[in-house]
């Protein structure tokens, strides 16, 4: 029987001082965080994955709560470091490093948290040899770390290191693989480990294709330019010489980017007149505003070949960046100071399908599109439209598609997204093909 009794990690990985523990918590970090650097570089190595996934979780399950603060604080920064970006377009680069320490401590203290409860429940119950408590308290905090959303941000899920691996990634999946890390810690041997392939799934080796008489639209415009109304002009005759060109390839289907048209769409006659006209031959599914006559409404407008027009209003907004998920007289303060007195978007209670040729399409945008609240019914076609501008050069739009290709697995839903700032792609049971 293959025993580990020289090199129990859940005492490796405990140190009292905090210069070892910084050493431990960064190669907690840095292994746990890996697929998504890896995956930007265009490396898909689903062994190397799957190693350093669980490399991560066991010496986390290990650790000691210093350990867990860093390595928490660090999941923060290498996962979530580029949120400060989007403050460079509201002129107020001084903000980035405050953001982001922010949001790196907010993670460390959810992780010191899990580890100092483990720890209290440790000594009440006065198990210093068995370290199973614990570990099973670690292994709890863990597993429910994909429920928390720190003011409504839901995009740290600890599975997601193994969305690119051969391990699954439903819950069960992960509960399981916590459980055989668990109770190899604490026995200190390696007979559990053979249990790890139960959540042996792989994704399909088979090859997926993008439908010919779709056509996906990638635009590059930066965040400056897209809302400079001096270019307004120039944008939308690029964007109506793009849908013409869809036209001349006998294409049934063109989809375009997030707010591609950055105005009132309903509310411009001459661009809703040149989108009617050409919806004769091609349907148009295309990213704009939306005012309702009180507040304004980020939307997909659906242009149909039989000439009805459909406006599908996104359901989840971002935090901040659309809706400030602050109590109100703060929410005003914030809204006031760093956002000019902008008007915070307003949500649909409910999600959208519209059907387009007899197949339906669930609408997402963005952000939304990484919600579990988009996924209700498990859909069986999803078109995102995204505007990842805000946040380019950075791993944000990788990680967007990591979390894409996560729902896909778990709902077998396949996603069509039309992205600015970044490839656009299809995504078919969590296997990517970018056009």
């Amino acid at each position: 029987m293959p025993t580990l009794p020289n090199f129990p990690p859940f005492r490796t990985c405990q140190p009292d001082r905090w210069l070892p523990a910084l050493l431990c918590g960064l190669l907690i970090a840095l292994s746990g965080s890996a697929f998504i650097y890896l995956a930007a570089l265009g490396i898909d190595n689903y062994s190397l994955n799957t190693l350093l996934g669980l490399l991560s979780l066991t010496l986390l399950l290990g650790a000691n709560e210093k350990a867990w603060f860093v390595s928490g604080t660090l999941f923060g920064l290498f996962w979530f470091w580029w949120i400060g970006l989007s403050f460079i377009h509201y002129h107020m680069p001084w903000a980035i490093p405050f953001v982001v320490l922010a949001i790196a401590f907010v993670y460390g203290s959810i992780f010191w948290l899990i580890a100092k409860t483990a720890y209290r429940l440790q000594t009440f119950l006065s198990s210093a040899l068995c370290p199973l408590p614990s570990l099973i308290v670690k292994s709890l905090g863990l597993f429910t770390l994909s429920y928390i959303h720190p003011l409504g941000f839901d995009w740290f899920k600890p599975e997601l290191m193994f969305v690119e691996s051969w391990l699954g990634i439903d819950k069960w999946h992960f509960a399981l693989i916590l459980a055989v890390l668990s109770i190899t810690l604490a026995r200190g041997t390696a007979l559990a480990l053979p249990l790890l392939l139960l959540a042996w799934e792989p994704v399909s080796a088979s090859k997926i294709s993008m439908p010919e008489h779709i056509v996906l639209v990638t635009t590059h415009t930066p965040v400056e330019e897209k809302w400079n109304r001096n270019l307004y002009t120039e944008q939308f005759e690029r964007l109506l010489q793009t849908i013409d060109r869809a036209i001349d390839t006998n294409a049934s289907l063109v989809v375009l980017p997030e707010t591609v048209f950055p105005v009132y769409l309903r509310r411009t006659p001459s661009l809703m007149r040149a989108l009617k006209t050409r919806a004769r031959h091609i349907n148009i599914v295309a990213g704009a505003l939306y005012w309702d006559g009180k507040t304004p409404r980020n939307s997909t407008y659906i242009f149909t070949k039989k000439g009805s027009v459909r406006i599908a209003n996104k359901v989840v907004l971002v935090p901040f960046g659309e809706s400030n998920p602050l109590p109100d007289f703060l929410s005003d303060w914030v809204n006031r100071v760093f956002y000019d007195n902008a008007v915070d978007y307003r949500a649909d209670a409910a999600v959208t399908d519209y059907t387009v040729d007899g197949v339906t399409y669930r609408n997402a945008i963005c952000f939304e599109a990484t919600s579990e609240k988009l996924y209700v019914d498990s859909p069986k076609n999803m078109i995102v439209l995204s505007n990842n501008g805000w946040f380019v050069p950075s791993v944000e739009p990788v990680l967007q598609r990591l979390l894409l290709q996560y729902y896909s697995r778990i709902y077998g839903t396949k996603i069509l997204h039309s992205v600015n700032m970044a490839p656009s792609y299809i995504i078919v049971h969590g296997k990517v093909l970018y056009l």
